[in-house]
């Protein structure tokens, strides 16, 4: 696409997408805080809820690079990313096929809000291609995927859904927020949308809360068509933080993902575990595709504890790890999927997503992987009966 691609990882998150300091020759970018720039006698009409300030427009440039797409823009959750995409490829009529295993927010708003819109929506009952294509309809305009999923880490086949959606003039969408892009890079596959919750691995210091989309020119022009009139946009303070966070992402990212392999190695052999989703584990029923579409296995898992573990007696035991509503912070957290993430499913539709009460979701940070597993060692034995 452009000289980035030549560029290391490490180089695009430090360097790529800098605001440079021309007055005062700083090593950090400059924070450009005005929400009111000059329209006469100027290139580019800069307005915050245009996504275009010098800070938003900078750092679009960086998660383009890493995602290897032409163009990105940024919004103020995670949700904001994934609605205002959805809305821009869906319209009354439509129809949108969904995997089965997604993030709870999604699946509500798809539920709650689409048919307000008249946007039909289908949900497969598995993750093969199969399942995916006899949902397909005439009037399907979007697949959407979540790979590694969340919170079961389930993964889906991007090659195969990418050559299905092509063969039908589809476009594919997927929520890259637990990989990231330093485990995985969709568009290699032939995803046309990728988007992130950026408070998660993007951020990375649970002190932000951020969106992302990637894609081509002629996709984020679309995407920023509906964008500038939802206003989901975000103030240029948190940008410069997430730019900031950015530049060790690479580092901190590849240091969960080792240990996450090593605490779901453990788990699987903790006799108080009842069984561990992982894809970097050889047991997990897709790890042969991970093995294909992943350079790492990333940081999160999920375990459930055997009968007889209260799974918030455990939680509430913790001393180290913390019980925290988010992900992917260099702190190693844990929670509960039904009462947080999933917590506005219905019972019935957990289920059906194979979300149980003792699901715990595991997050795993940059700490030392001995001083974890003493952790767990020590609330499983306060609860032990």
């Amino acid at each position: 696409m452009n000289k980035t691609n030549k560029l290391g990882i490490n180089t695009i998150c430090t360097h790529i997408g800098e605001v440079k300091d021309e007055q005062f020759k700083g090593a950090v970018s400059p924070i450009f805080m005005s929400t009111s720039y000059a329209f006469d006698g100027v290139d580019v009409k800069r307005y915050p809820r245009y996504f275009n300030t010098p800070n938003q427009e900078m750092l679009c440039k960086k998660i383009a690079a890493l995602e290897k797409t032409e163009n990105a823009l940024i919004f103020g959750s995670g949700m904001a990313a994934v609605s205002t995409t959805l809305l821009a490829f869906l319209h009354k009529g439509d129809h949108i096929v969904l995997q089965q295993t997604l993030y709870g927010g999604t699946y509500n708003f798809v539920v709650e809000e689409f048919d307000k819109f008249g946007i039909e929506y289908s949900f497969t009952e598995g993750l093969s291609i199969e399942d995916f294509e006899k949902k397909i309809q005439d009037n399907t305009k979007v697949l959407y995927i979540e790979t590694p999923s969340n919170p079961l880490l389930t993964i889906t086949d991007m090659k195969a859904i990418s050559k299905l959606a092509t063969s039908k003039n589809i476009v594919t969408m997927i929520d890259n927020t637990f990989a990231s892009p330093i485990n995985q890079t969709p568009t290699d596959f032939g995803i046309d949308i990728m988007i992130h919750s950026a408070t998660k691995y993007m951020g990375g210091h649970s002190d932000i809360l951020a969106g992302a989309v990637a894609a081509s020119n002629e996709h984020i022009d679309k995407i920023w068509n509906i964008a500038k009139n939802l206003g989901g946009s975000l103030s240029d303070f948190t940008v410069w933080m997430l730019e900031r966070s950015l530049k060790t992402m690479n580092l901190r990212v590849k240091r969960q993902s080792k240990n996450a392999l090593k605490m779901a190695k453990y788990l699987a052999k903790n006799k108080a575990i009842d069984c561990v989703y992982y894809p970097g584990l050889k047991s997990h029923k897709d790890y042969e595709l991970a093995k294909k579409q992943m350079k790492f296995f990333g940081g999160m898992l999920s375990f459930e504890l055997k009968e007889g573990f209260d799974a918030m007696e455990f939680q509430n035991n913790l001393e180290l790890i913390k019980s925290s509503m988010s992900l992917a912070g260099v702190e190693s957290t844990m929670l509960s999927p039904s009462q947080t993430s999933h917590g506005l499913l219905s019972p019935e539709e957990r289920t059906k997503q194979g979300i149980k009460d003792g699901l715990i979701r595991f997050s795993v940070g940059i700490e030392e992987t001995k001083d974890l597993i003493a952790d767990i060692e020590q609330a499983i034995a306060k609860i032990k009966k």
